[in-house]
């Protein structure tokens, strides 16, 4: 992972100074977590560009971990892109320049002077939207482009990492201190414990922006990993008053609060898994895992998997969960797995349930066909149950704006209608049977908050089988 910061203020080779690190060395610090280096690859008058490239050894990253190891804890995306990684590295091989001070040019170390920074990629949960969220009122100009999954195969979409450029007219240490802050929020996770102790972190890191930017309540409740207690407390110690939680018209905990639908979803998913007689089940999109850990009390379930694309999401259900905890039989029952749900993967056949609870609105159109492939033809368990927010109710959300979706990553939401002419004809394509369930109040006109699709396989097929 690598950030460059430029400058074109004369003479450019000041940055130096306010870095404290010579332009004709290259500069070595050994991290926890890999080896951080420090270089000019372009020294002149006219610019002067310093680069801080992050080399982070996975392995290290897992050596005296507690608890089971799965394979995303070795692969995954820390390694290569920015995130609390490279905060902590500004913070151990910049220190001197984050805190303002500057031995050789005091001056110009309070002095506003241009910058520019770029990351190579920087991990955004809600893509360029919030990227420009959280930096354009602090006076950026953005470019950025997104990465796609695959170069190889376009058709899988575009992936939350985007490559970024921030040019504004600022000190230096204002600059650093955007950057510590706003990247672990922008990536929705840390690689190391938070306690209370990370307030004062973020308080004194955003001292003289922080309180007066129109995010503030979105950016502590990321960069404290929606630990709502920790912000809370947060906002009250940088406001002087508690002013809440950030309210957004796409926030869909939010929207659906009053109903209680989180629990009311969980609750009739194990009911229909439970009914089927399924022994093993897998939770396709588990998110932190909260349908895991419903799952984990029930004595039938001998056998219990989930599968996300986050490796952050993973490891937060691996702390709910409390799997470094268990001893070695319970740790057994229960695997956590980093995939996509978008091509077959042998891991997840032999279940003989599966789960997708509000997960299917967060995939392309486009890509619903693989999925469909993946969970009906490479599966194949006895019994699916699948959860969607039905669209029609969504006028009886006063929060929520006509025409508006629950959540910023949903790229659709189908009506009652368009679920049950999806859901018959891949029931028809796949041999399964299907029908389908309300969750939640049903309106007489707009019918429930959350409609419910429980798919099983012909009995002919289990006899066969």
């Amino acid at each position: 992972m690598i950030l460059t910061i430029s400058t074109e203020h004369s003479p450019a080779t000041d940055l130096g100074f306010l870095l404290h690190k010579h332009p004709q060395r290259r500069h070595q610090v050994q991290l926890a977590f890999g080896q951080a280096h420090v270089f000019f690859p372009q020294v002149d008058e006219a610019r002067c560009t310093a680069a801080l490239l992050l080399d982070v050894d996975p392995v290290r990253l897992v050596r005296g971990r507690r608890g089971g190891r799965t394979l995303f804890h070795y692969v995954n995306d820390r390694p290569y892109v920015a995130s609390s990684f490279m905060s902590v590295a500004i913070a151990r091989v910049f220190g001197t320049a984050l805190s303002g001070r500057s031995r050789e040019r005091p001056q110009l170390a309070s002095q506003a002077i241009p910058l520019q920074a770029r990351l190579a990629a920087l991990p955004c949960s809600g893509g360029e939207e919030a990227l420009r969220r959280l930096f354009e009122p602090l006076g950026y100009a953005i470019d950025c482009c997104q990465h796609p999954l695959d170069p190889a195969f376009p058709q899988w979409g575009r992936s939350r990492v985007l490559s970024v450029g921030l040019t504004n007219r600022l000190r230096l240490s204002e600059l650093l201190s955007h950057l510590y802050v706003l990247m672990p929020a922008l990536d929705g996770g840390k690689h190391y414990w938070i306690g209370p102790d990370e307030i004062d972190k973020l308080l004194s890191k955003g001292k003289g922006w922080l309180a007066e930017h129109p995010h503030k309540d979105f950016i502590a409740r990321r960069y404290l990993l929606d630990q709502r207690s920790l912000a809370r407390e947060a906002l009250q110690r940088l406001t002087g008053h508690d002013e809440g939680l950030e309210k957004s018209d796409y926030d869909e905990e939010r929207i659906e609060k009053p109903l209680t639908l989180s629990q009311r979803r969980l609750a009739a998913v194990q009911a229909q898994l439970e009914s089927s007689g399924a022994r093993s089940v897998v939770d396709l999109g588990c998110g932190e895992g909260k349908l895991l850990r419903h799952l984990t009390r029930v004595r039938q379930f001998v056998r219990l998997a989930g599968m996300d694309v986050s490796a952050t999401a993973l490891e937060r259900a691996s702390r709910r969960l409390q799997l470094d905890r268990l001893g070695p039989k319970h740790r057994k029952r229960i695997e956590l797995l980093l995939g996509s749900l978008t091509y077959s993967d042998t891991r997840l056949q032999g279940f003989d349930a599966a789960a997708a609870v509000e997960v299917v609105e967060h995939l392309d159109p486009s890509r619903l066909p693989a999925f469909e492939h993946t969970l009906f033809g490479s599966m194949r368990p006895r019994c699916i149950v699948m959860t969607t927010p039905n669209r029609d109710y969504n006028v009886l959300f006063e929060s929520l704006s006509e025409g508006g979706l629950r959540h910023r990553d949903h790229r659709f939401e189908w009506t009652r209608e368009e679920f049950r002419r999806w859901g018959r004809a891949t029931a028809e394509t796949w041999d399964y049977g299907v029908r389908f369930e309300p969750v939640g109040p049903v309106d007489e006109q707009y019918g429930p908050p959350t409609q419910m699709a429980v798919f099983e396989r012909s009995e002919h097929e289990d006899r066969d089988a």
